[in-house]
């Protein structure tokens, strides 16, 4: 079984302690075990809260944020294995509330696993506005997780939202662009077809309890008042918050980001996909068969990396490399898988905004023999002509409040604005672009119509419409 030298230990952590103060991290955790379950490396750094200076530890409540996601995708893929559901499935055939109405093909269940729906990045709807409008709150005996009148009108809002849309990215199925309204609806599937009152139960009774995952949960006032849980800090209008506030920033409908776990919980979680689907007593959570479709490659994110179902795939030499991220107020997460190097890997961290995927990173390859830090790929800087220059010029808006601009600046160049900020972006094909962040390389990727003119522009996981 592998060990680490102590002094790539060493570097490692002088590598997380300098990447959470640049981010302003307060606590920390990364595990790294075997697919046997043994704990190859475990380390704590910071605290769950600031004020009182307690640690963290691996029983610790963190939120996952978009790591729900391939909660929500296991769980749909049981209904497949079922038969109670099909993948191909049009979504209007399980959501009634949802008519396809704008689009000229079905939007089904397997586009939707892999975020190519066909839709333009949309605003949250939240689930703190959507409760105020019904005039509803959070209590022990009726909680938001499983109230079943707050899904129907969650749904009814997603379904109409996207039944609106006029303006599509693309046909259902051509490309990806992040959408947590698709998974929104996923788990809506899952609580209409599960046979459970709710997504929540769904899972509890599914997956969590198989797997013995007793300190997770979709539940807002569980996690905020136990006494083992992690503040949550966030940048606000320049002003950092600390708060046990779980339902910030949360969607109304639970599937793309609403649960809550630990560390501990979280190694039994990624050890099952390490193990075929197998559960601790010997029971499987899903076929084999499934788990390999549920880590193919399904849609181009950027260069080596693709979206799967639920899940994100690349690889480090010969060795496939499966992952999830995620983020929200107060919460950065990550969880990384190789089958081929049978290691896991969990990263939560109580900040948000924190590059948690890079130290996940850095653990896993060290463990599979790789350097710590990956070579990034060196380009010239590719001539866009004036042409080209002029077709991209623009704003780029997303529903979800981010925006950027291109102009042309005058020396054969192209500047770039992020949210009003300029950044360093090298064009570096045809029709693409790199900025080179501190951990991670993003791609500008532009979309063209069938006339060859730019409507759109991948960037990162989201594609941009151009206004």
């Amino acid at each position: 079984m592998k060990t680490l030298a102590q002094k790539q230990l060493h570097e490692f952590e002088d590598f997380t302690r300098d990447l959470m103060e640049g981010a302003h991290a307060r606590g920390l955790a990364v595990s790294v075990f075997h697919r046997d379950g043994h704990v190859l490396y475990e380390n704590f750094f910071g605290c769950r809260d600031e004020a009182s200076g307690a640690p963290v530890n691996e029983d610790t409540f963190f939120g996952i944020a978009s790591v729900s996601k391939s909660f929500t995708a296991l769980a749909i893929l049981q209904l497949a294995q079922q038969g109670i559901i099909s993948l191909d499935d049009p979504i209007s055939m399980h959501v009634p509330e949802f008519t396809n109405k704008n689009q000229s093909e079905p939007v089904r269940i397997r586009h939707l696993l892999c975020h190519s729906g066909g839709y333009f990045p949309l605003p949250r709807i939240l689930l703190s506005d959507v409760a105020e409008k019904m005039g509803i709150t959070d209590t022990p005996d009726n909680e938001f997780a499983v109230r079943e009148d707050l899904a129907e009108e969650g749904i009814r809002l997603v379904a109409e939202r996207l039944d609106e849309q006029t303006r599509h990215l693309c046909l259902p199925g051509e490309l990806m662009s992040y959408c947590n309204d698709g998974f929104a609806v996923l788990c809506d599937i899952v609580r209409r077809k599960g046979g459970c009152r709710s997504f929540a139960e769904y899972l509890e009774e599914h997956i969590l309890k198989p797997l013995g995952m007793s300190r997770t949960t979709v539940s807002f006032l569980r996690p905020a008042q136990d006494p083992n849980t992690a503040t949550l800090y966030t940048l606000e209008n320049d002003r950092w918050t600390a708060d046990h506030n779980y339902q910030n920033d949360a969607f109304v409908l639970h599937g793309g980001g609403g649960i809550k776990s630990t560390l501990a919980d979280l190694r039994k979680y990624v050890t099952m996909y390490l193990n075929d689907g197998r559960t601790p007593e010997g029971g499987r959570l899903l076929s084999t068969h499934l788990l390999r479709e549920m880590r193919k490659p399904r849609q181009y994110v950027k260069p080596g990396e693709y979206y799967a179902w639920g899940l994100e795939t690349s690889w480090l030499g010969d060795m496939q490399c499966v992952y999830h991220g995620g983020s929200l107020p107060g919460v950065s997460s990550n969880i990384a898988f190789s089958p081929e190097g049978e290691i896991g890997v969990v990263v939560l961290c109580n900040t948000m905004d924190v590059p948690v995927y890079a130290v996940s990173d850095a653990i896993m390859r060290l463990f599979l023999g790789f350097p710590m830090l990956p070579e990034r790929p060196q380009h010239e800087t590719y001539n866009w002509p004036a042409e080209f220059r002029a077709d991209i010029a623009g704003d780029y808006i997303s529903g979800e409040g981010d925006s950027f601009r291109l102009e042309d600046d005058g020396h054969d160049g192209i500047r770039m604005l992020l949210n009003g900020k300029e950044i360093d972006m090298k064009p570096v094909f045809r029709d693409q672009g790199l900025v080179r962040k501190k951990y991670a390389d993003v791609y500008l990727q532009f979309i063209k119509d069938e006339d060859g003119h730019v409507y759109a522009a991948r960037y990162g996981s989201r594609v941009f419409p151009k206004s």
